[in-house]
């Protein structure tokens, strides 16, 4: 039997791309991140921040091997996240692009279509300076999808995402500026090797 090979013109997928909804790209999840590098009451008041900023109870991270120059030990509790979903998640995203002036680098976005950025002060997201907590920085990590990426997750009959389904990074990068009218900037220019011959 003959193969037939399908091909598709960049014509009929942008207009496909305009028509099916399956083809929107929305927010999977946002991950939020605080890393101390310390277990006490650092750690405390950092879950206390992200627990204000989101309302739910935050997950410890452990360190996964010791570190003896910055006094981390194996299996210690050094960092505290948060994975956030839906509305919430889109209202926190939009108070985090804000404080970074809807600018991000075009490294932040992978392959995959996820990007990630982050912010020296929580306070710049509208919580009060409490002077018992202190000031924290924090990662923003946003995982992007399409309809019907379930389908890899679900218990039964379980399925793999196509390869045109997928979110690229291109595509990520022009869903970043239509939806925010976000600003990408440039890389930093990678430095020429100088090869030195051996006389």
């Amino acid at each position: 039997a003959r193969r037939r090979s399908f091909f598709f013109a960049p014509s009929i997928m942008a207009q496909e791309t305009k028509t099916n909804r399956m083809r929107d790209i929305r927010i999977q999840k946002l991950c939020l991140n605080i890393c101390v590098g310390e277990s006490g009451d650092r750690l405390t008041r950092a879950a206390k921040v992200l627990e204000s900023l989101t309302g739910q109870q935050p997950v410890f991270s452990k360190a996964r091997y010791t570190v003896r120059s910055f006094s981390i030990r194996r299996n210690e509790k050094i960092a505290c996240h948060c994975t956030v979903r839906g509305p919430k998640a889109e209202e926190i995203l939009d108070r985090g692009l804000k404080v970074r002036e809807y600018e991000l680098p075009k490294e932040g976005f992978s392959s995959m279509g996820n990007f990630g950025f982050g912010i020296q002060e929580h306070i710049d997201l509208g919580i009060k300076y409490d002077p018992s907590i202190g000031i924290y920085g924090m990662d923003f990590y946003v995982v992007l999808e399409r309809a019907g990426f379930a389908i890899g997750k679900r218990r039964r009959a379980t399925s793999r995402i196509g390869t045109r389904h997928l979110v690229t990074r291109e595509e990520a990068l022009k869903w970043f500026q239509q939806k925010y009218d976000g600003i990408l900037l440039g890389g930093k220019k990678k430095r020429s090797k100088v090869i030195r011959r051996r006389r």
